[in-house]
């Protein structure tokens, strides 16, 4: 059974007439006739009775008849929201950010993404850096915003731009003032950190073991957040990316800029290779490229 055959059926079975039914589907009498004998041979029997007055259904005619005009609105509204789709007139995109990402520069990416394409829902997961890179590989989303995993065969990696480690102080710490600090002088009061096996620690701790440098942590916990709370309290000092300069400020913290060694790394947009984004996301894509090469 086609689907251009079960318009013509239900479109004879609607008027009760060949020629007014023709007319709807744009097919002549004896093609209308044939696209029915068809229907009735791939069904196994009759679906309408004929005379040279009338048209009515059979039993097994009106049965298709209410299966056939479910079947033709279910067909209808699976084409047309797909056309949507492709236009972006319609959509859904789901992405995993990093929360230091998520809540700061994510929002104004998302802005400029709502004023092209209004009528896309997009699905934001805020989640530590780790779990964007598990999200991503397992499927469960699109794109992910992120650190460098590091070569991967699986994923891929598009650069957005380079954010360098800060101090985070408290307010009333004797260095607070000064715009930035060395490593050194950050150690060498009691340190808090992300718990292993935190990206951050361990790339602080890689770049710090190479300079023949090693962190005394006195204290350490599983969000940034709850590190600057710590912070600003005053149990300590700290190092986070420059994305969590904000967050770190409104929780009470003071920030610097930390030199010898200057450490950073690269922040983008991870998706899986060989695997086609939808036309919503690839469409998100070009606006966080465009976003932030600006």
């Amino acid at each position: 059974m086609t689907v251009k055959q079960l318009r013509a059926f239900l479109a004879v079975a609607r008027t009760k007439s060949f020629a007014e039914a023709g007319q709807q589907v744009f097919l002549s009498q004896p093609a209308l006739s044939l696209a029915i004998k068809k229907l009735e041979e791939s069904l196994g029997g009759p679906l309408l009775t004929r005379t040279t007055r009338t048209v009515a259904l059979t039993p097994e005619g009106q049965a298709l008849y209410e299966i056939g005009q479910r079947l033709l609105a279910d067909w209808d509204n699976a084409e047309e929201e797909l056309q949507q789709r492709f236009s972006l007139q319609r959509g859904k995109v789901a992405l995993a950010a990093m929360p230091s990402f998520a809540g700061s520069l994510l929002p104004s990416a998302l802005l400029a993404y709502r004023a092209q394409y209004p009528n896309i829902r997009v699905e934001v997961h805020d989640v530590i850096a780790e779990r964007v890179v598990d999200m991503v590989r397992d499927g469960r989303i699109e794109i992910g915003i992120t650190f460098d995993p590091g070569p991967h065969e699986e994923l891929r990696f598009q650069p957005l731009f380079n954010d360098e480690f800060i101090a985070v102080l408290p307010a009333d710490h004797p260095d607070a003032g000064a715009s930035e600090i060395s490593w050194t002088q950050l150690l060498s009061y009691d340190f808090i950190t992300l718990q292993r096996p935190s990206t951050v620690r361990q790339l602080i701790e890689t770049q710090l073991a190479q300079r023949g440098m090693s962190l005394r942590v006195a204290f350490d916990a599983h969000q940034l957040a709850t590190v600057g709370r710590m912070v600003a309290t005053g149990l300590g000092v700290g190092a986070v990316p420059a994305l969590c300069r904000q967050q770190m400020e409104e929780l009470g913290a003071h920030c610097s800029r930390l030199v010898e060694p200057t450490i950073s790394r690269q922040v983008g947009i991870l998706t899986k290779t060989r695997h086609s984004l939808s036309v919503a996301a690839e469409a998100l894509q070009g606006v966080l490229l465009e976003t932030f090469a600006e």
